[in-house]
């Protein structure tokens, strides 16, 4: 919420990164939201958290549907970040506040979506062979096809756009120094990009890394509830609570953090253009 006032209030979202950071930050509330919901179920009334139960459906759906709306988001600020580095080299390509608003309405409608299946009739109140154990009502199949594509894509495209973004900044820092030219900015810019980079992976390693493994242990799972209680929705609860530091994390990594990370690159934009206009005069 903090993050969000502080956006609106500084009139700050006319910037295309600036929507995806408060988009973020609506992400992480209703990831906050959704888990509040649970706990007070699990309070009133533990057995259906377990055993689960329709009411379960509701609570469940919004849960998944802001997580996968916070890693589109996280992808889509990899992606920018890149094409914000990378423009002045390769493409004209420039993200705009239109392309943004498109990128939060599609990420959020996909989300939706695929969240919301079970409330479709993709569940197994009915049907108990293929029922999770860590997640019922939800179907084992169908974590299994929302969890394992949306985690290989939310380790390998942050991967390789900040991977991307240091190897554009080092090779300006080499081009530099052929020129004799000082490299102290970009040399501060890759450190900075590194370690927010290295962070970022260890945030969603941390936190979404158990929950994975919990969807395989499903997957792979043929005991009944009572036989797992209460070790194994134990390991379910701190997954949750990884999940929630994610949420806790995400504003400063990306609204503290790199926004004195993007004056830089803004910085370092300027200093390339106007070495373009040079080489063009000469």
């Amino acid at each position: 919420c903090t993050v969000i006032f502080t956006r609106l209030a500084t009139r700050d979202l006319h910037k295309p990164i600036s929507i995806l950071f408060c988009n973020l930050a609506v992400s992480d509330l209703f990831t906050s939201f959704s888990g509040f919901w649970i706990s007070m179920l699990f309070i009133t009334n533990p057995d259906i958290t377990i055993f689960g139960s329709q009411d379960m459906l509701a609570p469940y759906s919004l849960y998944t549907t802001s997580i996968l709306s916070t890693i589109y988001n996280l992808v889509s600020i990899g992606i920018e970040r890149y094409l914000a580095v990378a423009r002045s080299m390769r493409t004209r390509f420039r993200v705009a506040r239109n392309h943004s608003m498109a990128v939060v309405f599609i990420s959020w409608v996909l989300a939706f979506f695929l969240g919301c299946l079970p409330l479709m009739g993709w569940n197994c109140l009915q049907a108990e062979r293929s029922i999770s154990v860590l997640y019922s009502p939800f179907c084992v199949d169908y974590l299994v096809f929302i969890t394992l594509p949306n985690v290989v894509v939310a380790f390998l495209v942050p991967l390789f756009t900040y991977l991307r973004i240091i190897i554009v900044l080092r090779k300006r820092k080499l081009r530099m120094q052929a020129c004799g030219q000082a490299t102290g900015t970009y040399k501060s810019a890759e450190t900075q990009v590194a370690r927010t980079s290295i962070s970022i992976w260890l945030l969603a390693l941390v936190s979404y890394a158990p929950f994975f493994a919990g969807v395989i242990f499903d997957a792979t799972n043929r005991r009944c509830h009572t036989d797992l209680y209460p070790g194994v929705y134990i390991f379910r609860n701190c997954t949750a609570m990884l999940i929630t530091i994610t949420c806790l994390g995400n504003p400063l990594l990306y609204t503290l953090r790199l926004r004195e990370l993007g004056a830089k690159l803004k910085a370092l934009r300027c200093l390339s253009a106007s070495n373009r206009v040079r080489a063009c005069a000469i």
